[in-house]
């Protein structure tokens, strides 16, 4: 459970927002400029609230009322910015190691074998960072994260650099990571598609301040996103994964609709996604087109 309610003023910008949520997968979602960044800042001690409060399963981390301010290290948070912020002198190997040394002893930490097996990044192991690409760096600073034992993982825009390929790749990681080691993550992002597919409950945040909370059918969906012109009309469906298709590289969602395709892989056949459809992708036909 976390539980946030923090004000923070700086120039041009004053920030009041106020959440909780148990989902176990919190998106902040809004446009460049709207708080986001910073409020994640506030949750893991990178900055001092002018007033509020941040707990994680009843335990403060900050609390202004009390002149608490539990520092960055000592919250056992994992951080994965945009930029992977990786030991460019040190080994993959090495890398994942160092967020190790972060864990306490008497904390349930997941295996070294575990991490690296989940995010795929055995082979990689030997090499430096110099050596990877986008992508690659990020499953390292995820699993670096991981093995920090943290109680909450805070990811701040991770993919923003990287192509929609690597994206691809990855977020059915950030899935995985998810279900597997029953971590609780904080997602930023202002790309919706990454949203919708992560995230149980989703906080918009608009010039500092919180406007919607709740699922991300319910906050998303066509009426509230018909509101940004950005978007435009769209739906969010929830499917089920299928079988991959290795030629083509896509993956078969089992809709009640029908079957839809989804570039790239998607995670493990049976488990449920969320997929996002904007009007702009769909074509409407007088007739049946055939094959």
């Amino acid at each position: 459970m976390i539980e946030v309610a923090v004000a923070k003023r700086l120039p041009g910008f004053d920030l009041d927002v106020a959440f909780a949520d148990s989902s176990g997968a919190t998106a902040l979602f809004g446009r460049s400029g709207s708080g986001k960044s910073l409020t994640l800042g506030l949750i893991a001690g990178l900055a001092r609230p002018d007033a509020g409060r941040v707990l994680v399963d009843g335990t403060p981390l900050v609390d202004v009322s009390r002149r608490l301010f539990v520092p960055t290290h000592r919250r056992r948070v994992g951080l994965v910015f945009q930029d992977s912020h990786l030991f460019p002198h040190l080994s993959v190997r090495k890398n994942l190691l160092f967020g190790r040394w972060f864990a306490p002893r008497a904390a349930a930490a997941a295996s070294f074998d575990a991490v690296v097996e989940t995010l795929g990044i055995a082979a990689l192991l030997e090499r430096r960072p110099g050596a990877l690409s986008g992508g690659e760096r990020q499953r390292v600073a995820i699993g670096r994260a991981l093995l920090a034992a943290p109680r909450l993982l805070l990811l701040d825009e991770p993919f923003a650099a990287l192509d929609r390929q690597r994206k691809l790749e990855i977020l059915p990681l950030i899935e995985r990571v998810r279900a597997e080691f029953s971590v609780p993550l904080i997602y930023v992002s202002h790309a919706l598609e990454e949203v919708v597919r992560i995230a149980k409950t989703v906080v918009v945040l608009d010039a500092g301040r919180v406007v919607a909370s709740g699922a991300p059918e319910a906050v998303l969906g066509a009426t509230r996103v018909a509101e940004d012109r950005r978007f435009g009309r769209a739906s969010i469906l929830t499917a089920r994964v299928g079988a991959y298709d290795d030629a083509f590289d896509l993956t078969a969602l089992a809709h009640p609709a029908g079957t839809l395709w989804l570039a790239g892989r998607a995670g493990e056949a049976g488990s449920p996604i969320r997929v996002l459809i904007k009007a702009t992708d769909v074509s409407l036909a007088p007739a049946d087109p055939g094959p």
